[in-house]
């Protein structure tokens, strides 16, 4: 069995709840979302344990600053989020988009030197684990449009708003979905 730190904090796009092992951020996800997020975890530890505490390892904290403004809060954060040496290599280039910056999946596909692999790179960051601090989030569609984001659409928009990105796209409701 392996167990898990948790915590939860409030944020302006709802509830996130943290998972650290080891010190190592290993799960980051929404509330509405806690069913994917313990999935994963299932899947990657197999039986897990969560134990609640209050602000493991200060991380809930730098979550805090950077939904204050701090956008560079988060950057410091530690975060083993398992996948295969290509998905860590995709999780990794997600780390390197600054705040208020976008790329497209083919920006992230020829950074990795695999031009055509950008659906691979789609796939990879559809199953990000570590939602906000690897900022899957900041890869937008070749036209500009905002594409897919397991929180929903709406919270994407929010993230890249609060970071000040500028894309060329329609806005999303912030309507949530039930």
């Amino acid at each position: 069995m392996h167990s898990l730190l948790t915590d939860e904090i409030e944020s302006a796009i709802g509830v996130l709840v943290i998972a650290i092992r080891d010190g190592y951020v290993c799960a980051l996800d929404y509330e509405d979302c806690r069913g994917r997020m313990l999935a994963s975890l299932r899947s990657r530890f197999g039986v897990v344990e969560l134990r609640r505490e209050s602000d493991p390892f200060g991380v809930s904290a730098k979550l805090r600053a950077y939904f204050d403004g701090d956008l560079k809060a988060i950057d410091a954060v530690s975060v083993d989020a398992g996948g295969t040496t290509f998905e860590q290599q995709v999780w990794a280039a997600l780390r390197r988009i600054p705040a208020g910056a976008t790329v497209t999946y083919t920006d992230l596909a020829r950074e990795l030197g695999r031009p055509s692999a950008a659906r691979a790179v789609g796939t990879i960051n559809g199953r990000n684990p570590v939602s906000i601090v690897v900022p899957c989030h900041r890869v937008i569609g070749a036209d500009a449009s905002l594409t897919g984001y397991a929180g929903g659409l709406w919270r994407k928009q929010w993230l890249l708003d609060h970071e000040g990105a500028v894309v060329a796209s329609r806005r999303i409701s912030p309507t949530r979905r039930a």
